[in-house]
């Protein structure tokens, strides 16, 4: 809770006679637990004198982050798919059903406190491109994008390699195997 001093010109009691010294804002009542999923990134103060931009709570849901994360993975060069083998399997079928859309979230896993923020990223890479020189750049481009977007710190990106796409996988996939 804030403590603000009232003026007499500003609060009033009974006759118009000055209410005396400092007044607490806010009430008793204890601020509302976010939602599972959610953290709290501004405590959010109550009252007429504060700033507007800090009259009340903004939340974070879990899922932001996580297609925040997904979408700057995707971004960097190298990056062929993000997920273990099972999710992926599972959004082949969903991209092939008329109305499916990708899930930009698949291969990213967050833990998001109140003011922090740490990522886990399964990758798929294209075969030939520097494992190394492609998860530090991921993981760069996901801080950048995931603390100038939401404003959370992020303490660490994990990234795991968990498949290399080779050339002629895809050209497999287009030919039967029996005629």
């Amino acid at each position: 809770m804030t403590t603000q001093q009232f003026t007499g010109a500003e609060e009033s009691g009974p006759g118009g006679a000055a209410l005396p010294g400092p007044r607490t804002g806010g009430g008793t009542e204890a601020p509302a637990a976010p939602e599972s999923g959610t953290t709290t990134v501004s405590g959010g103060a109550r009252g007429a004198g504060q700033p507007a931009a800090s009259r009340g709570r903004t939340t974070i849901a879990d899922v932001v982050v996580v297609k925040i994360a997904g979408m700057a993975a995707r971004e960097i060069p190298g990056v062929h798919d993000m997920g273990g083998g099972f999710s992926r399997t599972i959004s082949a079928v969903r991209d092939r059903v008329p109305g499916g859309r990708p899930n930009v979230g698949r291969g990213v896993k967050v833990e998001v406190g109140e003011r922090q923020t740490a990522v886990d990223l399964d990758l798929v890479l294209e075969y030939g491109v520097p494992v190394m020189d492609v998860a530090g750049a991921v993981r760069e481009n996901v801080i950048a994008a995931v603390e100038r977007i939401t404003g959370l710190e992020v303490v660490e990106v994990n990234v795991a390699v968990n498949d290399v796409h080779l050339p002629e996988e895809d050209e497999a996939g287009t030919d039967p195997r029996v005629e």
